[in-house]
């Protein structure tokens, strides 16, 4: 305990990331050290959300983990610092809705100029709708850097969910823009000026209709990220319909069931972490602590 007060004494309030790198201690320790001292004060920002994982018992988990909220999303100092930890949390907050701001900018203009250079681009606009999705809608997107799932490569933070739904588009039509997509989506991951992934799916709205339905884990995870979904590009009429589906089929209330449960375990988890001689070997808590793949599955 003493090391991180000395460093936070040296340096000030710091990001949890910051104070990591420099103690070079395990990370439960810090984090418990951080949450159990009288002398230490931690400001949390941004919010937390239901992400839906095939690992943990009943699927729900909070998103950003335990870690992951502490390293990117808390600021930690002396309690004798304590307009100095308000004033870099409100710094970082504001940083963070600037990344999601800057990723959802970047999200519709590549979209757009994708959705132009289609020989029926007009026909794509009036029967297609753009969703985004993940972190960046919750105003919580980051730049921390990650590796890619199926490459290994480190991008740049949070990725681009993207949902395409489309009605009554003819197959050669689909083929064309899914190709395209998937072009963009290895560029950006491959220069280094971006490092950017984007994770898309495209589907049509019978399929959105049957996944409504939320009795598998994989429809549950799509009608999930469907109504926290906000509409990027193409049309509001399709994208207002996907929104009636889910809301006859209940889908906000089943979404928040399962966030309470996440709540919940979420304190369990915390308070078990906390006791000083528990360690990471009981594999339930230590998925809830743990950053696990950001990648989102889409289905």
């Amino acid at each position: 305990m003493q090391k991180i007060i000395d460093i936070l004494k040296e340096n000030g309030p710091l990001s949890g990331k910051e104070l990591f790198e420099r103690s070079r201690t395990d990370s439960l320790s810090i984090w418990r050290t951080c949450i159990k001292s009288k002398k230490i004060t931690t400001k949390i920002i941004g919010k937390r959300y239901l992400r839906l994982d095939r690992h943990v018992e009943g699927y729900a988990r909070l998103s950003p983990s335990i870690l992951r909220e502490f390293l990117t999303y808390t600021i930690i100092g002396l309690d004798k610092d304590i307009v100095e930890i308000k004033k870099k949390a409100e710094e970082l907050n504001k940083e963070i809705v600037k990344v999601s701001n800057e990723k959802f900018n970047l999200s519709k203009e590549i979209i757009s100029r994708i959705v132009e250079s289609q020989i029926n681009n007009e026909e794509i606009k009036k029967k297609a709708t753009f969703i985004i999705a993940g972190d960046i809608v919750y105003n919580m997107a980051h730049r921390d850097p990650r590796p890619e799932s199926s490459t290994g490569m480190i991008v740049n933070g949070s990725d681009l969910d993207i949902i395409i739904v489309t009605d009554n588009i003819s197959d050669n039509i689909i083929k064309e823009l899914d190709h395209s997509i998937y072009n963009e989506k290895y560029y950006l991951l491959k220069m280094p000026a971006y490092r950017e992934e984007i994770d898309y799916i495209i589907k049509d709205i019978t399929r959105v209709k049957k996944q409504s339905e939320f009795n598998s884990f994989e429809f549950m995870v799509a009608s999930k990220i469907l109504n926290e979904g906000k509409l990027l590009f193409g049309s509001k009429k399709l994208f207002e319909n996907i929104k009636r589906i889910l809301k006859e089929k209940n889908i906000s209330q089943k979404i928040k069931k399962l966030e309470e449960n996440a709540i919940k375990d979420r304190k369990k988890a915390k308070s078990h972490l906390l006791r000083k001689k528990v360690t990471l070997l009981d594999d339930d808590y230590k998925k809830l602590f743990f950053t696990t793949e950001e990648t989102e599955e889409i289905f």
